[in-house]
């Protein structure tokens, strides 16, 4: 597990990093317009969140566990992000297509963006988006022939990636400070959530996951198979621990 001031060298190497060739030409076809793009917007209007809301409560929860420098890693992570709606949106200005400047799926998540103060419930919300976004993003590269949009989308998976591994030491660490019962019960509740929402995120977005080779089942395989080594990973037999928990308490 990387410690936060390790996560911030991590985010600040990484940017230094460019993988994209911007001289490459647009190639996206007629189809492939079809296909992706009423999503490839939404997506880029996703990724360009000033992240205001999930910076006060990560100083907030910074604070409380004396933490110095996780705000600082959030900051990064949170420019990190911004960086793909930028990439995405560079390249919808280059194909010609005008970015969103809202849709109904984008004003929901912010809304519940906004009202949200808890570091345990935005962690377990990024887990989950992020988790999908790898299934959407490598979709998308999947359904297109354009190499621009190939290296903007595998640009975007590598830092996926340790965008998870990221939230993932967070929330152990939030989940791990709970008490047995507790955690038998959030842990359930973690599990509604995530599964909702990545049922939700199929039906906005499925034209894309199909078009990238990933129908219904192949993308619910896939999805269990993140829970497991995202939020499912947390368990560990919470259910004998509960009984242990309730025996030491008689």
């Amino acid at each position: 597990m990387k410690t936060s001031w390790e996560w911030i060298e991590h985010f600040e190497s990484n940017s230094k990093i460019e993988r994209i060739d911007w001289q490459l030409k647009h190639s996206i076809t007629g189809i492939e317009r079809k296909n992706i793009l009423s999503s490839l917007r939404a997506w880029q209007l996703g990724e360009t969140s000033d992240g205001s809301h999930l910076l006060k409560a990560s100083k907030r929860y910074a604070d409380k566990i004396g933490d110095k420098h996780y705000v600082k890693a959030v900051e990064l992570f949170i420019k990190e992000e911004q960086k793909h709606g930028h990439n995405l949106g560079k390249y919808l200005d280059g194909i010609g297509e005008g970015r969103l400047k809202k849709n109904w799926a984008d004003t929901m998540f912010r809304k519940v963006r906004y009202y949200n103060s808890s570091m345990e419930l935005w962690t377990l919300a990024v887990i989950t988006v992020e988790s999908t976004a790898q299934i959407f993003y490598q979709s998308l590269k999947g359904a297109t022939g354009c190499q621009l949009l190939k290296q903007i989308c595998t640009d975007i998976l590598i830092d996926e990636a340790f965008h998870i591994d990221f939230q993932c030491e967070r929330f152990r660490l939030i989940y791990e400070s709970k008490k047995p019962i507790p955690k038998f019960a959030c842990f359930y509740l973690y599990k509604w959530f995530y599964f909702s929402i990545i049922i939700l995120i199929w039906f906005v977005y499925r034209r894309t996951f199909i078009a990238g080779k990933n129908d219904f089942n192949s993308y619910w395989k896939k999805m269990n198979m993140k829970f497991r080594k995202t939020i499912g990973k947390l368990k560990k037999s919470e259910h004998q621990k509960v009984i242990q928990f309730v025996y030491d308490n008689k």
